[in-house]
């Protein structure tokens, strides 16, 4: 995928105004609509112009947009940053794609599956004289602990608003909030009057934060259930003994079978993301083999000549 560097197809500088913007491309339209023009790759040119315009024309689109910054070069190899459209505020109607034919630069930082694709939809109904403010969307990240045991966040949004001169300017946003215990990846918290403000005394749109849960270094979330590899010596996994075994609510003691097998999988039932039901932690087996030492080789070798066996054979005898 190929960087689109959209002030350059609209022909103004990144400072230009929103009012600079409109005219440039009223100009740049008749000169390039297929309908009129004579000019080379006119109907190419149109798109590509179509497209800028519906990023530049918008200050969310355009403040989200400008966050990739200045260094990057037209046809320059590009993909979104890991955590784009993280934190950045935006009203449900912005994504907009679907009225054009666009790039697959524009669908990745704009489209459907993108975070500022997540929560497309109309604006909220007007009634008489009044209407209500739009709802506003922005994805957060938490970590796991977070989503197993709630509580109140301190959480920053930037929020792109149009100054008095016509510039989009990304100004940050702090709120509390307070997170539901089992909370799972994707869903939304609903934070009422938080969105744009009603027209007419209509009442003010909400704000929903689209909850993204960061990687673990231990733990894997599958839904609700909790992923572990634990390491276990061949000797507990061989004998069936207790093992303590990390949670996200504390450690708990897990008996193993006797003759519990590398991969087996066990589960700790109710240990995964509180909710009707509660997730379940599973639980992987990993044996791990003793440090090499004098001592650890003699007991090898002991079972080597005492215990016939033989892990290449189906029987394994």
């Amino acid at each position: 995928m190929r960087y689109k560097d959209y002030y350059q197809v609209m022909g103004v500088p990144r400072t230009a105004s929103q009012d600079e913007i409109k005219r440039a491309y009223r100009k740049l339209a008749r000169k390039y609509h297929p309908d009129v023009s004579k000019e080379k790759d006119a109907e190419e040119k149109f798109k590509e112009l179509q497209e800028a315009n519906e990023v530049l024309k918008d200050p969310e689109k355009r403040g989200a947009y400008d966050q990739l910054g200045p260094d990057w070069r037209p046809g320059q190899d590009f993909r979104p940053p890991p955590d784009w459209g993280k934190g950045f505020e935006y009203s449900r109607e912005a994504p907009g794609e679907g009225r054009g034919e666009y790039s697959d630069f524009f669908s990745e930082l704009f489209g459907s599956r993108s975070p500022f694709g997540a929560a497309q939809g109309a604006d909220r109904a007007r009634r008489g004289f009044s209407a209500a403010g739009q709802d506003h969307v922005a994805r957060i990240e938490i970590d796991l602990e977070d989503a197993f045991g709630g509580g109140t966040r301190t959480i920053e949004l930037r929020t792109p608003e149009l100054t008095a001169d016509g510039h989009v300017l990304v100004k940050p946003r702090t709120l509390r909030v307070s997170i539901p215990a089992g909370v799972t990846d994707g869903q939304q918290i609903r934070l009422a009057g938080q969105g744009s403000p009603g027209l007419g005394g209509g009442p003010s749109g909400d704000l929903l934060l689209e909850i993204n849960i960061r990687p673990h270094a231990r733990f894997r979330l599958e839904g609700r259930d909790i992923l572990l590899t634990l390491p276990v010596a061949p000797w507990e996994a061989a004998l069936g003994e207790a093992v303590s075994v990390p949670t996200l609510g504390g450690p708990v003691e897990m008996k193993l079978p006797a003759g519990a097998r590398a991969g087996q999988t066990l589960r700790l039932r109710g240990r995964g993301l509180p909710g009707q039901p509660p997730g379940d932690q599973r639980v992987m087996l990993k044996i791990v083999l003793p440090p090499d030492s004098p001592r650890s080789r003699q007991l090898f070798e002991q079972m080597k000549r005492e215990v016939p066996f033989d892990p290449r054979t189906p029987s394994g005898q």
